[in-house]
This record gives C-alpha cells, structure tokens and sequence, in this order.
C-alpha cells in the first residue's frame, strides 16, 4: 500500500498526481495515512471541490480523491462516461494504488458512482456516504434536465465561446434566476460552466449527462436496489436549501436504507462540504469512528438478492 504524508490543516491543497491507466492520463490529489477514503466529485468538476476539507481528513486517514476521466485534469477520451465505468475505473485507480478497500464518499454524480462502485465491488466497500447525490429518484433542476436536450452540445458552445463566459456578474444573475445563490453553490457552478470551454471536456460532460438524464429527470435510480446497503454502513449528507436535487430525496434515501444516518446542512445549498467544512470533516469523522467496516457475506447477499430485500 502507498502511504502518502498529509500536508498540514490550512496549508495549499494537495497538488494533483497523475498516473496512466488504461492508456489514459488519470489525474488524483491523495494524502494521510491509515485507513482510506475515497471521495468522489460531481459532474463538471474535480478533485479540487474537497480542496477544504482534504488537509483535516488526511490528519486520520489516507485520502484518495480523483478527477473522473472527461473531468478535471484526468484524459477525456472518447469512451464509455456510464455509472459503471466510472466505478470500475475508481476499482483501477485504487488497485494501481495498492488499496483493497475503504470508504467511499460520493457527491452528486460522485454519489452515483459511489452506489454503482458498492453494488459492483461489495468486498472493496466498507461504508458509503452520499453527499447531495444523484440516483435517488427523478427529481432535478431543469439547468441539468435541459443539458441532455438535442442540440445542448451547441448551445454550451455558444455560450462557452461568447463573452459571457468571462462575464462573471452576468453569469451569477444567469444561475441566481436559476435559483443558485451566491457562496459555494454559485462558485462551484462558474467553475464546472468554464471548465466546458474545453471542447474535449464539453463532449464528455454532454455524454456523461446523457447516461444518466434526460427532459424528464434522473433517468438512473439506485431505488429498487437500495435494501442491499442495509448490511453496508451508511450515511446520506445534504443542505437544506439544494436547488439542484432536492433535499426530499435525502430523507426517502434515509428512510430506504436501513441503519442509514441523515445529516442535512441547515444553510448549505449543493455543496455542503463547501458550506461547511468543518462540520463535514467532524461528521465524516464520527461516522467512521463509530461504524464497523462492512464484511461481505456471500451468504447473505444471495439471500438479499433472491429475497429482493425482503429478508430481515
């Protein structure tokens, strides 16, 4: 196993590593020592969204955070940007690593990836947290649903290539009419709108969207699978006030998954990890301390499976 020394709480972020897999540049911030976590972003961003609560998570565990390929500094090919793909290719990440299991944080499409990583890797999971996360029902702001829309790839490049993607004020009155409100939501959002000046990010954030949305919604749900984290350590974190997913999908996620925790972030939006830092790592922190790692049971998932849920 790799183990990688912590930069000091309230130092510069972890500088991104890079590694070729598959053929493809792979790019990651990793720090800390003990046991790992994983923490995994949304769709249009990168490693750098746990940039505030990396140094206070690498003070306890070793803290593996990647760019999703199509994303950040990681390659953007031409390829398969599925749920699935994402999660195997976190499996390879962390196997190039020298890392069997650990705990996986996932947000917004992060979250997806971080179910589809559990359900598709069982034994490499040990608990799951799921911060603001899509694949929990249909709900989602019409921003997103209108992204998977024919002709969107055109639209971004317009919009991308025109002045406004210089003109922060008229972009913040653009996404406040939206409903995003100035603080983290609205500098997360800048960031992941002009990271899609890039043509080759754009085409693979459009392909990433159309796997997983469509004019209608979420077209991914992880709720008729749900009753197999019961024996899986898990805990859903969100802000009061999301705009993008709502908040209602937290607590039927809560009440779903069996032995779940609920966390919601009175004054955060999306983001709450950017809302408030500190109280993230605290509650990350305690929900590790306090849960033992998750064993797979070959025995038990059979039955889980055959029994659709029902077993108790």
């Amino acid at each position: 196993m790799i183990i990688l020394n912590s930069d000091k709480a309230g130092s510069t972020p972890m500088e991104p590593r890079e590694i070729t897999l598959h053929g493809h540049r792979v790019s990651y911030r990793a720090a800390g020592s003990g046991p790992l976590l994983v923490l995994i972003h949304g769709i249009a961003e990168n490693s750098a969204t746990w940039q505030e609560v990396l140094p206070g998570l690498a003070e306890r565990y070793t803290v593996v955070a990647p760019d999703l390929l199509g994303h950040g500094d990681s390659a953007k090919p031409r390829t398969d940007y599925s749920l699935g793909a994402y999660a195997s290719a976190i499996r390879d990440l962390l196997g190039v690593l020298g890392f069997e299991r650990g705990t996986i944080v996932g947000h917004s499409l992060g979250g997806g990836v971080a179910m589809q990583f559990a359900y598709q890797f069982p034994e490499r999971c040990e608990r799951m947290v799921l911060v603001s996360s899509g694949g929990l029902g249909h709900d989602l702001h019409l921003l997103l649903r209108a992204a998977a829309l024919p002709g969107a790839e055109w639209v971004l490049r317009l919009l991308c290539g025109s002045r406004l993607c210089d003109a922060v004020d008229g972009l913040a009155r653009f996404l406040g009419r939206a409903g995003l409100r100035a603080g983290p939501d609205l500098d997360e959002i800048w960031r992941s709108f002009v990271s899609l000046s890039d043509p080759d990010a754009r085409q693979a954030f459009i392909h990433t969207v159309q796997s997983v949305i469509d004019i209608r919604g979420q077209r991914v749900s992880a709720g008729d699978r749900l009753y197999l984290a019961a024996e899986l350590p898990t805990m859903i974190i969100w802000g009061e006030h999301d705009p993008l997913i709502p908040v209602a999908h937290a607590y039927s996620a809560h009440e779903r998954i069996r032995g779940s925790r609920l966390e919601i972030f009175a004054n955060a939006g999306h983001f709450p990890h950017r809302s408030d830092p500190r109280r993230f790592v605290a509650v990350l922190v305690d929900f590790i301390q306090s849960t033992a790692p998750a064993r797979v049971d070959e025995q038990t998932w059979r039955k889980q499976l055959r029994n659709g849920g029902r077993l108790r």
